[in-house]
């Protein structure tokens, strides 16, 4: 049985995401004005060899030891769908 899962990363509250930034003013630039902040994520599908359970733990040794920096980063995982 293989389970997908997918894994958003991105930047926790309050630290700087200039990727966000540089979205944001382009957008301005373009005349949407209505949009407040861009928060850039990264998303990433992964194909993993085991049954739901054991996936999701695996993904999150995976984020742990790769993925995600815990100074910076928060990240959600989630089976896809």
């Amino acid at each position: 049985m293989t389970t997908e899962i997918e894994i958003q990363v991105g930047l926790k509250s309050g630290m700087a995401d200039p990727e966000g930034a540089n979205v944001k003013k382009a957008l301005d630039l373009l005349g949407f004005d209505n949009v407040k902040k861009v928060d850039s994520v990264k998303c990433y599908r992964i194909i993993i060899d085991k049954n739901e359970s054991e996936a999701m733990k695996e993904a999150e040794e995976i984020c742990k030891k790769l993925l995600a920096n815990p100074v910076v980063h928060e990240y959600s995982i989630s089976v896809a769908k």
